[in-house]
C-alpha cells in the first residue's frame, strides 16, 4: 500500500517522504518490524518508542511516523499525535475491516468477560453465524482460539484480527474495551454498532488517577458507536447518557423506566432466572451461573442482543443453553464434602458480588483465599481487605500477582483495612495458602479462590511462573 494511502485521516505537520512509497507493513515494535515496513514511534507507559527508531531504521523501516523530528537517515512523517495517527493507518492498511462488520463493544469495570461470552453465543445460536471474539481469555476467529495477552490489543493488532475475521467470512464480532484503549486512542479507527456499559466501581487508579477520569474514559466508547446498551442501575450510566452521541436503550433489575427489565428474579445454587419484559413484549430469561450479577450480565447481553435486531425469545432462549466462562464464579470439582470456587474478583465491588451470590446458598463457612495485585490502585487494597473480612466466615490473606512489588508489604496494605485477627491468617505464597484452605476445610464449607480467575500464571519481579489453581487443588486433593 502507497505512504499516501496510509495517511489518509491522520494530521500530519510535515511530511518528509515520497507520498508513492510502497509500504510492506505497519509496526510500532522496532523487535517485529520488516524491510519494508512503517515504524511509528508511540510513547509507552515504561518506554518511548522514539528511542527505538534505531533500531526499526536497523530492521528495515523505509518510513518512520513521529512527533518529532527523527535524524535516522530514513524518511519520516511528523504528526500531532502518533497515538491517533497508529489507529488510523492500521485501519488504513488493513483496508478498515470494521466497516463492513457488525462489531459490539463491551466496558465497564466488572462483568466485561461473561457479557462478552454470553453476547457471542446468542449471536451465534440465534443468527446461525460465526461471531469473532477479542477479550481478556482469548481471541476466538471461527475454529482459532489463542490466548489473550491484554484486555485490548494495540492498533496494529485490533485492525489484523479484524481483517483476519473478515478475510474468514465472520462479519460479527464482540469485543471488550478497556478503559486503557479508550483514553490512549487504541480503537479510536473501530466501527462499533453498539457500545455496552457494566458498572463502574474503584479501578485503575494508578493509570487514570481519578475516578472522573477513569468514567470519562468509559464514556469515549459511546461518543463512537451508533448505539448505546447502558445499565441504568449504576449512577454512571447517567453521565454516559448525558455525553453519549448515540441512540441509547438501557436494562435495568430496579427500574421500570429501563426499555429491559428483569422482573420477578429467583436465585438457585447453580443458576439464576428471571422474566425479561422489554417494550410490548416478554419472556422467562435463565442462566446458568449463580448470583445477582449473572442477572446483569443476562441483561446486557440480551440488550445488545436485541441492538443488533436479535429479537427478545430468541436471545433468551440462546441464553438457556449458555455456561459459565473460565474463572468466573467457576467450581472446581473435588468430589468432597467441601466445595472450591474460582473466580476472577479483583476490586472490591466484584469480591462483593461473588460473596453476597455464596452467601445465598452457603450452608457452611466461607473461606476467601485472595490478595491484590502489584503495581496497581493502593487505594483498594484495604477496601479489599474490609470486604473479604465483613463477607466471609475466614480469610486467607496471600499473594496475587505481586509484580515488582514486596508481597509482604501488599499484604499489609490489605490487612489495615482488617480489624478481626481471629479471622484470618496471612500466608503469602499462593499454593501454600491455598493447601491450607483445602486442609482446614469442613463439611459444607465453600473456599473462594478469589483474584486469579482465568489465569494460569503468577507474575512476581516481571516473570510470569506458571500457576493454574485448578492444578494446585488437584494435586492437594
Amino acid at each position: 500500500m502507497k505512504l499516501k494511502e496510509l495517511l489518509r485521516g491522520v494530521r500530519t505537520v510535515s511530511v518528509n517522504a515520497d507520498p508513492e512509497t510502497e509500504i510492506a507493513g505497519v509496526y510500532d515494535d522496532s523487535r517485529k518490524v520488516k524491510p519494508g515496513g512503517l515504524f511509528i514511534a508511540v510513547s509507552g507507559f515504561s518506554e518511548d518508542g522514539f528511542a527505538y527508531i534505531g533500531k526499526a531504521v536497523e530492521a528495515g523501516a523505509s518510513v518512520v511516523i513521529a512527533e518529532k523530528p527523527c535524524d535516522a537517515g530514513v524518511d519520516s512523517v511528523i504528526v500531532e499525535d502518533a497515538r491517533k495517527a497508529r489507529s488510523a493507518i492500521a485501519a488504513n492498511f488493513f483496508g478498515r475491516p470494521t466497516e463492513s462488520m457488525t462489531v459490539i463493544g463491551i466496558t465497564g469495570t466488572n462483568g466485561k468477560t461473561t457479557t462478552a461470552y454470553l453476547t457471542r453465543d446468542i449471536i451465534e445460536k440465534s443468527l446461525g453465524v460465526s461471531c469473532g471474539l477479542i477479550g481478556t481469555l482469548e481471541i476466538i476467529i471461527g475454529d482459532e482460539v489463542r490466548e489473550a495477552e491484554r484486555t485490548t490489543p494495540d492498533s496494529v493488532e485490533i485492525q489484523g484480527l479484524f481483517r483476519k475475521m473478515l478475510d474468514a467470512g465472520i462479519k460479527h464480532a464482540v469485543m471488550e474495551v478497556s478503559s486503557h484503549a479508550l483514553k490512549l486512542d487504541r480503537v479510536a479507527d473501530v466501527r462499533f454498532e453498539t457500545g455496552v456499559f457494566t458498572n463502574l466501581t474503584q479501578d485503575h487508579l494508578d493509570f487514570h488517577g481519578t475516578m472522573e477520569d477513569y468514567l470519562d474514559s468509559k464514556t469515549i466508547l459511546f461518543k463512537m458507536c451508533r448505539k448505546g446498551v447502558l445499565n441504568l442501575d449504576d449512577p454512571a450510566s447517567r453521565h454516559i447518557i448525558e455525553n453519549a452521541n448515540c441512540d441509547i436503550m438501557t436494562y435495568s433489575a430496579k427500574d421500570m423506566s429501563a426499555d429491559l427489565v428483569a422482573k420477578n428474579i429467583r436465585y438457585f445454587p447453580t443458576k439464576v432466572d428471571f422474566e425479561a419484559l422489554g417494550i410490548e413484549e416478554i419472556d422467562r430469561a435463565e442462566l446458568k451461573i449463580p448470583g445477582k450479577f449473572s442477572v446483569y450480565n443476562a441483561l446486557a447481553a440480551i440488550s445488545a442482543a436485541m441492538s443488533i435486531g436479535i429479537p427478545l425469545k430468541s436471545a433468551t432462549a440462546a441464553l438457556r443453553s449458555s455456561h459459565g466462562v473460565r474463572g468466573r464464579a467457576e467450581v472446581v470439582p473435588t468430589g468432597r464434602d467441601f466445595t472450591v470456587i474460582i473466580d476472577y474478583a479483583h476490586t472490591p465491588d466484584a469480591l462483593e458480588n461473588i460473596l453476597l451470590t455464596l452467601r445465598g446458598f452457603a450452608k457452611g463457612r466461607i473461606v476467601t483465599v485472595f490478595g491484590c495485585g502489584g503495581d496497581r490502585d493502593k487505594t483498594k487494597r484495604p477496601k479489599m481487605g474490609k470486604t473479604a473480612e465483613k463477607l466471609s466466615d475466614f480469610c486467607v490473606v496471600t499473594s496475587d500477582n505481586p509484580r515488582t512489588e514486596d508481597p509482604q508489604a501488599i499484604i499489609d496494605d490489605i490487612v489495615a483495612g482488617m480489624t478481626a485477627k481471629d479471622k484470618r491468617v496471612v500466608i503469602p505464597d499462593r499454593v501454600e495458602a491455598i493447601g491450607y484452605a483445602i486442609k482446614n476445610a469442613r463439611a459444607d464449607d465453600i473456599i473462594l479462590l478469589a483474584g486469579k480467575g482465568h489465569e494460569t500464571y503468577q507474575e512476581i519481579n516481571g516473570v510470569k511462573h506458571h500457576m493454574d489453581e485448578r492444578e494446585i487443588v488437584r494435586s492437594f486433593l
